[in-house]
């Protein structure tokens, strides 16, 4: 459907493609992966029309349709959040708001004169309309954004007022309702949370047309995609398989090649040494010559580059006392809307609480009190003795100041650290070589949250209250986190909807609103997540996957 021929693309001294080769059969669902700058949008935009290669062709169909959800979205005012996913919706979408606009016309008395034309014209619209399912259009809509997390009232309310992340969730509407024929999709799941990640899954196997997407979800990619595309080294490398498959057949290729390198290396020794040592000798010479000739034609085996993950110690906690939170009678409300009512809920050392619910359950708002930044409307939430406690929030990124570097930020927040230790510790989140002198203003969202963990993981409190720590994290930091996580000796409150940091961190569920998603009582299951999984049969509140 789709194809790649012999493409070569470099942006000054930035190569990213090198004679590489592609295809994007119809029906398969591909996940694109590789390290930062390694060209994964720049496929996108070519497919798109928006790059082309500078050697080699891109083979796009004119006949299919291409969809493309990307991370930077456009301004969004001016009409309710569901004719906004409805304007977008390709053809159909077009089609509608022709619709709506030669209905006003009809009933404007200054085109009387130009009545005839309009009723012409609204025949052909809602003939073409109808005959592509139009009349379902608004039920499809309403359904899409349903799935990833709008209510009602804010379907029918006004988009301009809604925050970027909501603003893209609209974005990914439009784009699904158009059904194209080819998806491509970047990073979908970084402003979603579990339940409509869920949702975004079953929908995206259901569609039937060919998917191409990125994403930092392990769990994303194992259950939507059947191949994998990487890009590295100016190379695109399929494999047939999950995201779990390509990470094991990536390791047996790598130890494969590793092999026939030092075989390789062995042999070119060898050559050389007969080489030097007979290259005086007249008698050898035809010999010397040959052999000289023979390693010039010979291609070189590279060893396979591999991400270099820096093991960073963190520090041991200070001890605790037994009784970390206690949550007596709490409630809280926003205007007439009761999120809690009599809480009661207690937090020992060394638990790991995770804390699922639907939008708006009032996952953020437990945190928020706990942390101290919001106060109760009623009720008391007492804190131990001998606490330290570190809350992560995205709010938590405006804390770094955007004209420093990171080497100077971690600087500045702990003078007494050697600048070996700091630098270690930028390297343990992926921040390498020159990357520590990039300014703080320049940093990606996915960049900010790793410097703000970083900060917060030095001298680790032993209470640490984390609100979506893993957005816009790559999958080798969340991996990095997880593992640095799991030795940490202190206790968790967090919410997440990555669900490998769900399941390797939890020991402590509470479930907001029940099973239903919409009950007033909360549930407290004293087993981790895996086991909330097992006992209620469902990844997350009111959804059943």
């Amino acid at each position: 459907m789709i194809s790649f021929s012999r493409i070569s693309k470099q942006y000054g001294r930035q190569v990213l493609f090198v004679d590489a080769s592609f295809q994007l059969n119809t029906g398969e669902r591909v996940g694109l992966v590789g390290p930062n700058g390694a060209g994964k949008t720049t496929l996108f935009r070519m497919i798109v029309g928006e790059e082309a290669p500078d050697e080699g062709d891109v083979s796009v169909p004119k006949k299919i349709s291409v969809g493309y959800f990307r991370q930077d979205v456009e301004e969004m005012s001016g009409r309710s959040v569901l004719d906004e996913a409805i304007a977008g919706s390709g053809r159909l979408g077009d089609l509608h708001h022709e619709l709506e606009a030669l209905q006003v016309a009809m009933a404007d008395p200054a085109k009387a004169d130009d009545m005839d034309r309009i009723l012409a014209r609204f025949g052909e619209v809602q003939e073409d309309y109808e005959h592509l399912g139009g009349y379902g259009l608004e039920a499809q809509a309403r359904e899409v954004l349903h799935g990833l997390g709008f209510d009602d009232e804010r379907i029918d309310g006004d988009v301009g007022v809604l925050s970027g992340g909501w603003k893209m969730r609209v974005a990914m509407a439009r784009v699904l309702l158009g059904r194209p024929d080819v998806l491509l999709m970047d990073e979908p799941t970084n402003h979603l949370d579990i339940e409509s990640i869920i949702w975004l899954e079953g929908f995206l196997k259901s569609l039937p047309g060919s998917l191409l997407m990125t994403s930092h979800d392990r769990e994303f990619m194992n259950r939507v995609v059947g191949k994998i595309a990487e890009i590295d080294s100016g190379e695109i490398t399929v494999y047939s398989g999950n995201y779990d498959f390509y990470e094991r057949e990536r390791g047996i290729r790598d130890t494969n090649r590793e092999a026939a390198y030092a075989r390789q290396q062995a042999m070119l020794a060898k050559e050389q040494r007969f080489i030097e040592r007979f290259s005086a000798h007249a008698a050898k010479a035809a010999q010397v010559q040959s052999r000289v000739k023979a390693l010039d034609k010979i291609e070189k085996i590279e060893l396979p580059k591999k991400r270099r993950v820096v093991k960073f110690d963190f520090r041991t906690p200070p001890r605790s006392g037994d009784l970390v939170a206690v949550i007596e009678d709490v409630s809280k409300g926003y205007g007439r809307r009761v999120i809690y009512d009599h809480l009661n809920m207690t937090i020992r050392r060394g638990e790991r609480w995770c804390v699922m619910g639907k939008n708006g359950a009032g996952k953020t708002t437990l945190l928020r009190m706990v942390a101290g930044v919001l106060a109760p409307d009623a009720g008391d939430i007492k804190l131990g003795a001998s606490l330290t406690m570190g809350y992560f929030s995205q709010q938590a990124l405006d804390v770094l100041d955007p004209d420093l570097t990171i080497e100077e930020q971690l600087q500045k927040d702990f003078p007494a650290e050697s600048i070996g230790a700091l630098r270690n510790l930028a390297g343990a989140f992926q921040f390498s070589g020159d990357d520590i002198d990039k300014k703080v203003r320049a940093l990606s969202g996915g960049e900010k949250t790793r410097l703000v963990m970083a900060r917060l993981l030095l001298n680790p409190p032993n209470f640490l209250v984390l609100d979506e720590p893993t957005n816009h994290l790559d999958l080798a930091t969340k991996e990095m986190l997880i593992e640095a996580l799991k030795n940490f000796e202190g206790t968790m409150l967090f919410v997440s909807h990555d669900r490998a940091f769900l399941r390797g961190l939890s020991n402590r569920v509470v479930e907001l609103g029940g099973e239903s998603g919409t009950d007033s009582e909360p549930h407290l299951y004293l087993g981790s997540y895996v086991e909330y999984v097992t006992r209620t049969g469902h990844e997350a509140p009111g959804v059943h996957a």
